[in-house]
């Protein structure tokens, strides 16, 4: 279960509707199903490799927004990510988007993958928390990576994005 890490802050334990189920099953080290479900909201993001991804049991896909200064991006935690090297790379792409502010871990994932935010930033992301977005990002259309662009859920970070924008986030994080 997902936005439960710190219980004086976690989502989870203040009752927030943002925490989530998730689920991954990897086959030879492949990512072949995700499920994020988030029970408090009733909304279930669920997908399988070759077999296309579903927001409460109907097709969907990330956004068709080519640009950032048309996209919103998100993050969980923007102090972490102004800790960090890609803190000064964080602060130039929220001045290129046309909105950014925070969702909660694995939501801000599922809002990718649906189609409502363009991106979700991690910096610091556990496998057992990025299990399921590498196949649901994939199957909607969008893009998994690392920050350093590893399509992988072992990399320690987590990026979603609608894949349009993918390089030029990787780019600003980056630089």
């Amino acid at each position: 279960m997902d936005s439960r890490s710190n219980r004086r802050h976690s989502l989870f334990y203040q009752r927030s509707p943002f925490f989530g189920v998730l689920i991954a099953v990897e086959v030879d080290g492949e990512s072949v199903v995700g499920v994020a479900h988030f029970p408090a909201l009733d909304e279930t993001v669920a997908a399988g490799a070759g077999h296309g991804c579903t927001w409460n049991g109907e097709l969907c896909h990330v956004s068709s927004v080519n640009s950032l200064s048309k996209a919103v991006v998100c993050t969980t935690d923007i102090e972490r990510i102004l800790a960090r090297p890609e803190g000064v790379g964080w602060r130039r792409l929220q001045q290129r988007a046309a909105f950014s502010r925070t969702w909660g871990d694995c939501y801000g994932h599922a809002l990718v993958a649906t189609g409502r935010i363009e991106a979700q930033v991690d910096p610091i992301k556990a496998p057992w928390d990025a299990g399921p977005f590498l196949t649901i990002l994939t199957e909607a259309g969008g893009c998994f990576t690392t920050l350093q662009g590893e399509p992988t859920i072992h990399g320690g970070s987590g990026i979603s994005s609608n894949g349009t924008l993918h390089e030029d986030i990787l780019r600003e994080l980056a630089s």
